[in-house]
Parts: C-alpha cells; sequence; structure tokens
C-alpha cells in the first residue's frame, strides 16, 4: 500500500486534434484526477518535438477542454511567463475556472525555449533577469485574483489600481510552479500552492529535499505545497525495447515496462512524498490503442494505493 496519489494525464498538443480531445474526455469518464496542457508554439527540435510540427494553443484548447470535461482538473503545464503578461493570464484564468466550474490550476514558469523566442522576436532574459521577472509576474498574478484592486510598481510591471473581475470559483486558485533549480525553489517556497519538475523518484526526491529546506527559511510548512512530476511512459514486456528506449530519450527523465513494473516505480515516487503523477501520453501509441494502455496503467496505479 503506498500513500494516496493523484493520477493525471498529459495528451501531447502535437496529435491531432481529436485525438487529443479524445484523451482527455476518456481521462475525464475513466477516473484519472486532472489534464494537463503544454504551453508552446512549435518544438524544440530536441525532446519537445520537430520544430515544424503542428501545436495547439494552451489557452484555447484549456477553455475547451473546460466544457468538454466534467470532473478532471485542468492545467497548464505550464505557461511560460516571457510571453504572458501577468495581467491578461490573471483574467484568462477567472475566466476559465469559472467556465469549469472550479477546477483549474494555473501552472506558470520563467520561460526557456530559445527557438520561439527566436523566430517571434520576443525577449529571452538570462537566467537572472527571467527569474526576477517570473518573481514579479507571479506577485501581480495572485494579487489580480484575490485582490479587489492592485497597486504594483516593479521593474517589469507597472499596474494601478488595476482590477480583475469576475474573481475565479475557487477563493484560492492554485499557482503551480514548475521549477528546478535551487533559486526557483526558492521563489516556490514562498509563492506556490503547488510545484512541478520532471524526475525520476531519486532525483525528485533530492529536489524536493532542497524545496523542504527553502520553506523552512521562509517559515513555511512545506506540507502546503503539494509536488507533481512526470516522466516519459512506454509500455514493453521487453526488457531490451525498455533499456533502449530509456537510454534513446536521456536526458529526458523515462521509464519502460509493464503496467505493473510502471506501478511500482510510481509507489517509489509516493514514498518520497509526491503527491501526484503525471503520464505524457507521447508514446503510448495512438488511437484506442493509446486509450488501452491509460486504463491499464490507472488499473495498476489504483491498486497500488
Amino acid at each position: 500500500m503506498v500513500p494516496k496519489m493523484r493520477f493525471s494525464v498529459w495528451p501531447s498538443p502535437a496529435q491531432p486534434t481529436t485525438d487529443l480531445i479524445e484523451v482527455a474526455q476518456h481521462a475525464d469518464r475513466s477516473g484519472w484526477d486532472g489534464v494537463y496542457v503544454s504551453d508552446h508554439f512549435m518544438g524544440d527540435g530536441g525532446g519537445f518535438g520537430a520544430v515544424e510540427a503542428p501545436v495547439l494553443e494552451c489557452t484555447a484548447l484549456l477553455a475547451y477542454l473546460s466544457s468538454a470535461t466534467e470532473r478532471v482538473r485542468l492545467g497548464s503545464l505550464v505557461f511560460g511567463t516571457t510571453y504572458r503578461h501577468p495581467a491578461v493570464l490573471a483574467n484568462w484564468a477567472a475566466t476559465v475556472d469559472r467556465l469549469s466550474g472550479g477546477r483549474l490550476v494555473l501552472g506558470l514558469g520563467a520561460g526557456w525555449q530559445v527557438n520561439e523566442h527566436e523566430q517571434y522576436g520576443i525577449d529571452l532574459p538570462g537566467v537572472g533577469d527571467r527569474v526576477a521577472r517570473f518573481e514579479e509576474t507571479c506577485a501581480v498574478t495572485r494579487s489580480l485574483l484575490t485582490e479587489p484592486t492592485t497597486d504594483f510598481a516593479g521593474d517589469w510591471f507597472t499596474l494601478t489600481a488595476a482590477v480583475c473581475e469576475p474573481k475565479p470559483i475557487q477563493e484560492r486558485l492554485p499557482i503551480l510552479i514548475g521549477a528546478k533549480g535551487d533559486r526557483m525553489l526558492g521563489l516556490t517556497a514562498r509563492i506556490a500552492d503547488e510545484w512541478n519538475s520532471w524526475g525520476l523518484p531519486e532525483g525528485v526526491a533530492e529536489r524536493m529535499a532542497v524545496l523542504d529546506a527553502a520553506c523552512e527559511r521562509h517559515g513555511r510548512d512545506p506540507a502546503t505545497i503539494a509536488r507533481s512530476t512526470q516522466a516519459l511512459v512506454l509500455l514493453t514486456d521487453d526488457t531490451q525495447a525498455a533499456a533502449a528506449f530509456v537510454e534513446s530519450v536521456a536526458p529526458r527523465d523515462a521509464m519502460a515496462g509493464t503496467p505493473r513494473q510502471i506501478a511500482e516505480t510510481v509507489a517509489d515516487y509516493a514514498e518520497v512524498g509526491l503527491d501526484e503523477f503525471i503520464v505524457p501520453d507521447f508514446v503510448l501509441g495512438e488511437g484506442a490503442r493509446k486509450l488501452e494502455a491509460l486504463d491499464s496503467l490507472l488499473e495498476e496505479f489504483r491498486a497500488l494505493s
């Protein structure tokens, strides 16, 4: 038996639109806890696919899924805040939280993908400035979502008696921060309701220890921050194929094996205190095969919880 966890699906935005919607609706009907959508405009030519591959836009997709699903949490994994103004994000989030009946998780990140910034002529500051800008983004977003008016004078943003109405249905719409580095984890400890990063159990445990230490420095109970992760999942009973796949996608975190073997690794996540495991559907096949793979995984996950 392992501690109670949430299990969610991350449909690839590069798959045909009807297939993506089918995955989300299947997750909604079959007992998965959440559906997440990435926020990029193109692949990166590496681990996130070919640059020219079609990619569905995140805000429109989540707004659609708010009406196409009934039960699952819906989240961004994660919005690139270098190309999304916090006031625009806050108003969008409040609207989609209402459209979904209070099911939105607002995932935010500092931004990283060089080629989409270069193609669109969007500035991608150095890491230090990017984190400083992101901190202001989080502060502005939180204030707009919770306060009647927002006044803010920072290095990156200025707001004067700014309103954001109507507010979300959720009294505190959860802000999830995607982060791995120590500085971003320190910011997560001060601001976030949830934390996310790619990782396998050992690496996740190490990053969670850094997050816990940051919480203690800031006088925050670490248990008040939910933790989630994801890794690529390939289902196979061929041990050689499993090893070859994991090696082929390195350094991207991945696991391969039978549904039971995958579930045993997920149990290791639970033992180190993870709250949610997210399954990207990227290499689970297509059509009915993919849905069957998701069903078999969820059955094994639930058997261990």
